[in-house]
């Protein structure tokens, strides 16, 4: 069966989609038990526990686990949506829905001109490496808002800007999508949204941005980069603790504040190196927005004090954008990625407890998985500074060298 323009419906794609998507909906509703602790009690004690608090009109003020933006309440409130079915069922299937989307967004672009079916397959195979843990928390959802935002921005750029705006009010980090976008009608849009839904928010709900004030006071997670000095330390002698703390499990003792303060100034540096990046580029192509938002959210991960398995659904969905555009050049990175979230199913769940125990196993873990965010960061920043920078030098050679090859007397 072929297409209005002649291509071979997918059916390959589209099945693989449906395979493993059902297994994750079997790990998560526990047909299947997954190895290592249940990923699934976020959305059952956690979750479920602010839904009762957000549908009395009121954000979660003395919960410190509460980080998040306030359009957040609405992913908390969405499984009100299904009243058939109890909340931690409704959440799994709505979760399921946004990944339905997203790959919908992907295997349609595919099929377009200029476009490839390569994004699709990074989201078929990039979601189901990360475990059930991909439908146990609201990331899956805020992934879909920028999936549409980016493949929207080239024809619609205020449509854009309200999505981005929509998403980072869900979780901040969809914002990076701003950096790579020349339009203004973006940006304009964008503030617009975000402005008007922080006053409706702010209005209407008390404690809309007590988060702000939860986040400043976090540590270093114990599955970061900075992390790895703590989890060697310990062999040595650091007299720490490893303890859930501001809803995570971070390392608590001598020297934690230096190096968490170490993470966020390598955060500003990669920001002082976006910015740069954004004032010296001249040359935006179509797959160019999609290229810079990728590379934005892979530096802030990277060099993040806490990296969350969930984080890791962002860069699948950055990836598969990215690939979507023929001319992008991040297979590479792309695949280091993916090979990421391979490492990262494997330290959280399966092996967790050895990395909260810091042994040779989870240490291990833990440095393959960063050290391939480490490469694919470099590899990214390099390819886009190619692509957009370094460009423009290399066409003005040919120029200057025929003027230079000029007679003297011409």
């Amino acid at each position: 069966m072929t297409g209005a323009r002649g291509a071979r419906f997918p059916y390959p794609l589209v099945g693989a989609w449906g395979l493993t998507r059902l297994m994750l909906l079997l790990f998560v509703f526990k047909v299947w038990i997954f190895p290592g602790p249940d990923v699934t009690s976020d959305v059952s004690v956690i979750y479920q526990g602010w839904y009762e608090i957000l549908r009395t009109g009121t954000f979660p003020l003395d919960d410190v686990t509460w980080q998040y933006p306030p359009a957040a309440a609405l992913a908390i409130l969405s499984p009100a949506l299904l009243p058939f079915l109890e909340y931690t069922s409704a959440f799994f299937v709505l979760a399921f829905l946004a990944d339905l989307v997203a790959f919908a967004l992907l295997l349609y672009a595919g099929r377009r001109p200029g476009k490839s079916l390569r994004g699709a397959w990074v989201w078929v195979v990039g979601v189901p490496l990360l475990g059930p843990t991909v439908y146990s928390r609201y990331d899956v959802m805020v992934t879909a808002v920028v999936v549409a935002a980016i493949l929207v921005g080239a024809r619609h750029p205020r449509v854009m800007g309200v999505l981005v705006a929509f998403g980072a009010m869900l979780k901040v980090w969809p914002a990076l999508l701003l950096v790579g976008t020349a339009k203004r009608k973006a940006w304009g849009s964008a503030a617009a949204t975000a402005a008007g839904l922080a006053l409706l928010f702010a209005v209407s709900m008390p404690g809309a941005f007590a988060f702000m004030t939860f986040q400043r006071d976090r540590g270093t997670e114990v599955e970061s980069l900075g992390s790895l000095v703590f989890h060697i330390a310990r062999h040595h002698g650091w007299e720490g603790q490893v303890l859930l703390n501001y809803g995570s499990v971070e390392f608590l003792g001598p020297h934690v504040a230096l190096v968490s303060t170490a993470a966020l100034l390598l955060t500003g540096l990669a920001f002082g190196w976006l910015l740069m990046w954004r004032l010296l580029a001249t040359r935006f192509l179509a797959h160019t927005l999609a290229d810079a938002a990728f590379v934005a959210v892979l530096l802030f991960t990277t060099t993040s004090r806490v990296i969350s398995p969930q984080y890791m659904v962002w860069l699948v969905g950055l990836a598969a954008v990215c690939l979507a555009f023929r001319g992008s050049r991040m297979g590479l990175p792309a695949g280091m990625v993916l090979t990421a979230c391979f490492f990262t199913v494997l330290e959280f769940p399966v092996y967790f407890a050895n990395v909260v125990g810091s042994d040779s196993l989870g240490i291990t873990l833990l440095v393959i998985r960063n050290g391939l965010l480490v490469a694919a960061s470099v590899t990214a920043c390099t390819l886009l500074w190619r692509d957009t920078v370094s460009y423009a030098t290399r066409a003005e050679l040919p120029a200057q060298t025929a003027r230079t090859q000029e007679p003297l007397n011409s």
